[in-house]
């Protein structure tokens, strides 16, 4: 028998044998993958970490390799960077807490002085509502009860989160040693981005074929380019009609224009449903003020996002994407569908690689 024949035979009866074996312990498998996944949560996290602050701190590199012009510092441009990236995301977190804590007690505390006379105002409109239509009265006491119970609770908890998140709990130790590792393993890929790549590209170019490496390569390239774009886009989208809303607050309900901007502000990081939900959520924290001010911001926030949705967000994210709407949203509806919150976020970016390859090679196709 030839050699190359016998070869090949017997890479098929061992692939076959081992494609058995595989379907014959799936389960094992899935438990050992799972297991694995769980002990590099760290070092996703941290690399997750790592490229929200890589464009943060390559503008911090290029601000201080413009400031230390002498040659004994010039090796302190990266680790300066680095520390300061990391000095704004802790200073962004503790503002938005700080922000956002505070006055969601203190507009629950408000609804809640405020209930029985909004109850009282619902009862009486009902009542009238149920005497024109000859209909049976309903009675909102319950309803009340219900609320006030249900507020209470929610209020404990808000308010006793400070002493629940300081008990040393299993899980609470091994998410703080989780985030730790995160944050190391975050400042090593930061500090050494470019040492970190180059030993990628040696090392797949060494044990993967040429043929394989060079698009494989080009592949990674579009999705980090892609990626970045689209964080940053969505950063920088989320910021502006942030402070637009914030902007409007101020002639709404002064006091609730922070919190409602960073509410807002966030929601939009959620491709097309974070614009609903921000909106429900705030309307909720202004109905605890007042229902008309609530309607009022409503109103506001349909113009705002009719503004947003055809100025800002094709001229920040969607043209540095060239992804067209109606694949961003089909790219939403199925990412959703499939992974939940997590499809929701990253739809958008992997539907914009999938739809870049497909047109490079489409092109390819029809020039041959």
């Amino acid at each position: 028998m030839d050699k190359k024949l016998f070869r090949s035979i017997l890479l098929l009866i061992t692939y076959t044998v081992l494609l058995i074996m595989a379907l014959v312990r799936l389960e094992a498998l899935g438990g050992g993958a799972a297991r694995l996944l769980d002990l590099l949560q760290p070092l996703f996290l941290g690399f997750a970490i790592a490229f929200v602050l890589d464009r943060p701190c390559h503008f911090f590199h290029r601000l201080y390799d413009r400031g230390l012009s002498t040659t004994s510092a010039r090796g302190l441009v990266r680790p300066l960077a680095v520390v300061t990236s990391y000095l704004v995301l802790v200073l962004v977190i503790v503002g938005v807490f700080s922000f956002v804590v505070p006055k969601l007690v203190e507009s629950i505390q408000i609804f809640m002085g405020s209930l029985n006379g909004y109850m009282t105002n619902l009862q009486g409109g009902l009542n009238r509502l149920a005497d024109t239509l000859k209909l049976e009265e309903l009675d909102l006491s319950q309803l009340n009860n219900m609320l006030k119970n249900l507020l209470d609770q929610a209020l404990n908890v808000l308010s006793g989160l400070g002493p629940h998140l300081l008990e040393l709990t299993s899980g609470l130790v091994s998410m703080v040693v989780t985030i730790v590792l995160a944050l190391v393993f975050s400042v090593y890929m930061l500090s050494g981005k470019e040492r970190l790549l180059a030993q990628c590209r040696r090392m797949l170019r060494a044990y993967v074929p040429e043929t394989i490496a060079v698009p494989l390569l080009e592949v990674v390239r579009l999705t980090g380019s892609t990626f970045s774009r689209f964080v940053t886009g969505q950063l920088i989208e989320a910021c502006i009609l942030g402070g637009l809303c914030a902007i409007g607050m101020l002639f709404i309900q002064a006091d609730y224009a922070p919190l409602i901007g960073v509410v807002v502000g966030f929601s939009a990081l959620i491709p097309v449903a974070g614009a609903y939900l921000g909106a429900l959520l705030s309307a909720m924290l202004l109905v605890m003020v007042s229902p008309l001010k609530a309607l009022t911001f409503l109103v506001f926030l349909v113009i705002l996002q009719q503004i947003e949705g055809n100025v800002i967000y094709p001229k920040v994210v969607g043209s540095s994407l060239g992804l067209p709407g109606i694949w961003v949203l089909a790219a939403v509806t199925v990412g959703g569908g499939l992974m939940g919150l997590a499809g929701v976020l990253f739809s958008v970016p992997i539907a914009s690689v999938v739809y870049t390859l497909l047109k490079r090679d489409m092109r390819k196709r029809l020039t041959r």
